[in-house]
């Protein structure tokens, strides 16, 4: 491939670097309808996708960095990245499994882990290999006690962009130890395109009848607690913004959503978790997977101090992510769907982006 080429108006070359001793790149998935959807191996990161809006235009969808530089220099906000160890948060950074306490985890959300700590996989160089001009593979091994996690942890995560418009995520991993994993994708998603100032506009569906309440560090109570009768619902139809700045607890503790919900589907059932439309583009997002929850996050803290592509600088509500995972602090929540990893075991998650026009 020629690291000339200008993609979606990104140069590769803005991507080639290195970082710890091994070097980063840019690479380029496109399918038969000519998306494309374009991966740095920092951080196993998507830059930008292209997909049609109801002209038939081609539209960036995804928030984020057009370079290697800016993402070094103004501060990693988690665009695009995949998040591990542990996606999402472990109250106070310990947990107890097999009566060993692991304490070690670094502090690096109030008084919480974020998203595997202060060097997670979004800050680590993966091994990448594309298979095919519609196919990625990235791997990272994780050794036994990085970021205060048990075990070599060894990751692999497959990204396909496929003819129906779909990004397609797939994440195995393996441990010698007995550890706790939960991955996701953190896509900051505006399907108006990169640089629309709100997203507020969006209509948004999630199928869960159920959420988790959490205190104002963002660490779930316990038990899910119903959406009905609250502006946490969406499992009608609602747009993004319509209840977002009501004083309710919740919203006021995450400055907006910020919540995990309980998919009715299940745990490991592959199924439609959630559907967003822009009405401006007529693009719209389903989002599919095994997972168990869906993070809602509406970009709440972005606070202008990140330029992203095009020189434009993100403000709060430009974006939404929906993260698919298991739930926060599950290693400190029996009752939840278990995050345990042992050897001899895999880890398999699938989870499938797919745009269609509404």
């Amino acid at each position: 491939m020629n690291n000339k080429t200008t993609l979606s108006g990104l140069l590769y070359n803005k991507f080639d670097t290195t970082i710890d001793g091994k070097s980063t790149h840019l690479y380029a998935l496109t399918n038969a309808n000519g998306c494309e959807l374009t991966i740095c191996n920092y951080g196993a990161r998507i830059i930008s996708l292209l997909v049609p809006d109801r002209n038939g235009n081609m539209v960036d969808v995804v928030t984020g960095h057009d370079s290697i530089e800016t993402i070094l220099t103004t501060g990693d906000t988690y665009f695009g990245v995949i998040c591990g160890r542990y996606a999402n948060r472990i109250a106070r950074g310990r947990f107890e499994l097999d009566g060993v306490i692991y304490d070690q985890l670094a502090i690096n959300n109030g008084p919480n882990n974020l998203h595997g700590g202060v060097k997670g996989f979004n800050e680590r160089v993966w091994d990448a290999k594309q298979i095919d001009k519609q196919t990625l593979t990235l791997q990272y091994t994780s050794v036994d006690g990085e970021e205060g996690f048990p075990g070599n942890l060894h990751v692999t995560v497959t990204y396909r962009l496929t003819d129906d418009n779909s990004v397609d995520i797939t994440y195995e991993a393996v441990t010698d130890k007995a550890t706790v994993v939960n991955l996701t994708n953190h896509a900051f998603f505006n399907l108006s395109g990169v640089g629309h100032t709100t997203v507020d506009n969006h209509i948004l569906t999630i199928y869960a009848s159920q959420y988790l309440p959490t205190d104002n560090t963002a660490i779930p109570y316990g038990n899910p607690a119903p959406v009905a009768g609250t502006p946490m619902a969406f499992d009608t139809p609602h747009t993004i913004g319509e209840r977002i700045n009501e004083p309710f607890e919740q919203l006021i503790f995450g400055n907006g959503y910020d919540h995990c919900y309980v998919l009715d589907k299940g745990d490991k059932v592959f199924a439609l978790a959630a559907e967003c439309t822009s009405p401006s583009t007529g693009i719209a997002l389903e989002v599919y997977t095994t997972e168990p929850g869906i993070q809602l996050y509406t970009a709440n803290w972005l606070n202008g101090e990140h330029v992203g592509k095009h020189g434009k600088y993100y403000h709060a509500r430009t974006a939404f992510c929906l993260e698919t995972q298991h739930y926060p602090d599950s290693p400190n929540k029996p009752q939840y769907p278990t995050t345990v990893l042992r050897p001899h075991e895999k880890f398999q998650s699938q989870t499938v982006f797919k745009f269609t026009i509404k």
